[in-house]
């Protein structure tokens, strides 16, 4: 069985040849304003374009815990938007991560990645302003992606 590889580097260059999937944990509350969100947005206008739209249009759209939204930034790269974190701020209700969430959305990327024959390319999701614990997060990437033959590179932003 495959692993995840992981590199040093920045996840908004991903590495290798083919079609390539760029994900990422967003907020469920239209926020889009720290965090690797600036390195995307900093690399491509779409993906923030997109998801701004998808949180402002949410009544008549599936946008909530567990969705993704695919943006093509390039004609091989995309941009998958994943709402893996409820509200921005730490508090009495704990870290804003929610696992199940993140669970679900890699459920509905793995299919994304197998109909586009993508690579999927992260940094560490749910585990920076999110609060997530990578021990957590890293079964659950294990479980819905590497397992069906997805190839997964985690990047680890270096100095």
């Amino acid at each position: 069985m495959s692993e995840i590889t992981y590199v040093r580097g920045d996840a908004t260059v991903p590495s290798g040849k083919g079609t390539k999937i760029v994900a990422h944990v967003c907020n469920d509350i239209g926020g889009w304003g720290k965090g690797f969100v600036l390195a995307l947005s900093r690399r491509w206008p779409q993906p923030e374009a997109a998801y701004r739209r998808w949180h402002r249009e949410r009544a008549s759209n599936d946008f909530g815990l567990g969705a993704v939204q695919l943006v093509q930034a390039e004609p091989y790269v995309w941009v998958a938007n994943m709402v893996g974190q409820r509200g921005i701020r730490t508090g009495s209700k704990g870290v804003p991560v929610r696992y199940e969430a993140i669970d679900a959305a890699l459920d509905r990327l793995a299919g994304h990645a197998a109909e586009l024959r993508a690579s999927v390319h992260m940094p560490r999701i749910g585990c920076g302003l999110a609060g997530g614990t990578w021990s957590r997060v890293e079964p659950l990437i294990m479980e819905r992606l590497v397992r069906r033959g997805i190839a997964v590179t985690v990047y680890d932003h270096g100095k």
